[in-house]
């Protein structure tokens, strides 16, 4: 799946390269459009009482990018056991050159912040995750 953020001018430093903090951001806004892509937005998961929060992020960065510039950032399942699900980033300027690549991890639980067993309490969720990963 693939999201498109362009550089906004209040992202960049006084060197004129995006911020690092920044591309923490772009994989939350190409996670929320990864499930949206699936067909499980957040406000679908939210309304089943499911909270995801991220557990883990390491991010890569290799080259800068600047104001304007066209960040292609594809999101896939890294790895998802019914508990943690482990998703990849990798971040490309219009040159197809990778710029950053990272991983989230992220569980599910219910809105009183207990684990939810996907498998058994929301099938298609699970499974529809489970597709992804082969």
């Amino acid at each position: 799946m693939k999201y498109i953020h362009t550089v906004q001018y209040y992202e960049t430093d006084k060197m004129g390269i995006t911020h690092h903090s920044n591309y923490i951001r772009w994989m939350e806004e190409a996670r929320v459009d990864f499930l949206n892509q699936i067909g499980w937005p957040f406000d679908k998961l939210e309304a089943l009482g499911i909270v995801s929060p991220v557990l883990t992020v390491t991010c890569d960065y290799r080259l800068p990018t600047q104001f304007a510039e066209k960040i292609s950032i594809s999101v896939k399942v890294k790895e998802f056991k019914g508990v943690k699900l482990f998703l990849s980033y990798e971040m490309t300027n219009a040159d197809g050159k990778v710029v950053c690549t990272g991983i989230t991890s992220h569980a599910f639980l219910n809105e009183q912040g207990r684990p939810i067993r996907l498998k058994q309490e929301f099938p298609d969720f699970y499974q529809c995750l489970m597709d992804l990963c082969k």
